[in-house]
């Protein structure tokens, strides 16, 4: 049987069977994806051109910002194109590849707001140590060790889902090729195979979360001794739009993965929505309006395009203005009068 599995093609069900609700729900996915896009890459743009967020925060963000566009691309398009199609099929090799690479960006993903709650720890409980042990170089090794390590998680949680027999219903209850629903399909017994993924999912989510409350309750500790209460707004204020975030992906991470797949139930498709589709979206909005150095940032770079729009508009006035004057001496001096040297001023 698992030699005929890359033989069979899926269908993907979709979010709906209402033919009325698909164009609409199409537009509406369509902007949602639009604005994931513009959002996450304005604020990647944002960070490399503003000295003031060239600290270790923010380059963890850059990284947050680029798995956001890359598992929101992984899962929207198709479900876009679905949405307007008849024919729902996924090959067997290709509802792989989506499951691996969603699952990969999603840990990274994980892996990134608990190295943004350890790097606030250090800033905010240590913080003659930080530029010490929150360097550049630390940087790269942790953001590299997560990507390989979710890439190897990725690949087991992969072949344990798509390693049993499939010889029965090829319909997939879902908009992409994701675990549960296919797992669903699986004719042989798949007990060990959901053991190893509750494993590595709760490795990955439980031991990332276990990182970000350790961090949180260390911080708290230390701006509770804070005697300026200026000084705890400003940390508080800090950490704000990283718990909005942790919050958001945490919450549908949990309801999604860490209970049995028999318990599963028809509002999860709902709760892949908010966790694959809305929340890339909402990302570059909660790190940019909740957060005072983004938007002082982001006024600045405003004020700088403005500046260099307006020097320019200025230059090319000043140009227009000195063709024009030539142009009228050189009419004089054709009808045989002499110019004024003032006038080439």
């Amino acid at each position: 049987m698992r030699g005929n599995n890359t033989q069979i093609d899926f269908i993907l069900v979709g979010i709906t069977d209402s033919s009325c609700a698909q164009t609409p729900l199409f537009v509406l996915f369509l902007l949602i994806y639009i604005v994931t896009l513009v959002g996450n890459v304005g604020i990647i743009v944002l960070v490399r051109v503003s000295p003031s967020l060239h600290t270790p925060m923010y380059f963890f963000l850059t990284h947050f910002a680029f798995t956001d566009i890359c598992y929101s691309t992984v899962v929207s398009p198709r479900m876009l194109a679905d949405l307007l199609s008849e024919e729902k099929t996924i090959s067997f090799s290709a509802c792989m590849m989506q499951l691996q690479s969603f699952t990969h960006f999603a840990i990274v993903e994980c892996h990134l707001l608990a190295m943004m709650a350890y790097d606030r720890h250090f800033a905010i409980c240590h913080p003659l140590l930080y530029i010490t042990v929150i360097s550049s170089r630390v940087c790269w090794q942790l953001v590299a060790s997560s990507y390989l390590s979710a890439f190897l998680s990725a690949i087991i949680c992969t072949w344990c889902t798509f390693g049993g027999s499939f010889c029965g219903p090829n319909r997939i209850d879902h908009f992409f090729c994701d675990t549960v629903p296919v797992l669903k399909l699986v004719c042989s017994n798949t007990h060990s195979s959901e053991m190893i993924i509750f494993a590595f999912v709760t490795i990955n989510v439980v031991g990332t979360s276990v990182v970000i409350l350790l961090s949180y309750i260390s911080i708290l500790r230390t701006v509770l001794r804070m005697c300026s209460a200026h000084s705890r707004a400003r940390a508080f204020q800090t950490c704000a739009s990283h718990l909005t975030a942790v919050a958001l992906l945490y919450e549908s991470a949990f309801i999604m993965y860490l209970q049995p797949p028999s318990s599963h139930r028809s509002l999860d498709k709902l709760a892949s929505i908010f966790y694959a589709v809305v929340t890339p979206m909402l990302n570059p909005f909660i790190y940019s309006l909740r957060n005072k150095e983004v938007k002082e940032a982001l006024v600045k770079c405003g004020r700088g395009l403005f500046n260099h729009w307006q020097h320019k508009r200025i230059l090319a006035s000043r140009n227009c203005t000195v063709h024009v004057k030539r142009e009228c001496i050189w009419g004089t001096k054709t009808m045989g009068f002499s110019p004024n040297p003032h006038d080439l001023m």
